[in-house]
């Protein structure tokens, strides 16, 4: 399963074209930074704060969130963010299930508990699931968010 995981992505990240300036080198030193955008990404939605939340995102950037529709591009991200920021102050616990590196792309496979506390009032919402995130190192040095795709595991009510 892992082999064909691996072989998925690697399709995918072969078919996924970068526009603009050619991207930074990665040598193995900085491979291991590509690790570390699990924790800048998870600090970034943890902040509760838009602009270092849309940091994160490649210009092309792209979320794919069960049951809605994809949202395609930088501005049309940073507005779901921002409509969700506006309403709930979220905290999230990602776990890294798995991570690879494959030259100026990495894609990681997590889990994820979130708390999301309404801005109005009321219960705080909690919700596990799963993602996968797709890295792009970018020309500046930065590894940054392609593609995020998750899930909960909570199932759609019965009609």
């Amino acid at each position: 399963m892992r082999v064909l995981m691996r072989v998925a992505v690697s399709i995918l990240l072969l078919g996924c074209g970068r526009s603009g300036g050619e991207p930074a080198a990665v040598n193995a030193a900085e491979d291991t930074t590509a690790h570390l955008a699990h924790e800048a990404y998870t600090a970034a939605i943890n902040s509760n704060n838009l602009d270092s939340l849309t940091g994160m995102f490649t210009d092309d950037v792209v979320f794919l969130a069960a049951h809605a529709p994809p949202i395609v591009g930088k501005p049309a991200v940073r507005k779901w963010a921002q409509d969700y920021l506006e309403a709930f102050t979220t905290h999230w616990d990602k776990t890294s299930q798995e991570f690879e590196v494959a030259g100026q792309w990495a894609f990681e496979r997590y889990s994820y508990k979130s708390t999301d506390t309404p801005k109005a009032g009321g219960a705080a919402d909690q919700d596990t699931g799963w993602g996968l995130v797709i890295y792009h190192h970018d020309a500046d040095g930065k590894w940054r968010v392609a593609r995020d795709a998750f899930g909960t595991d909570t199932p759609l009510p019965t009609k």
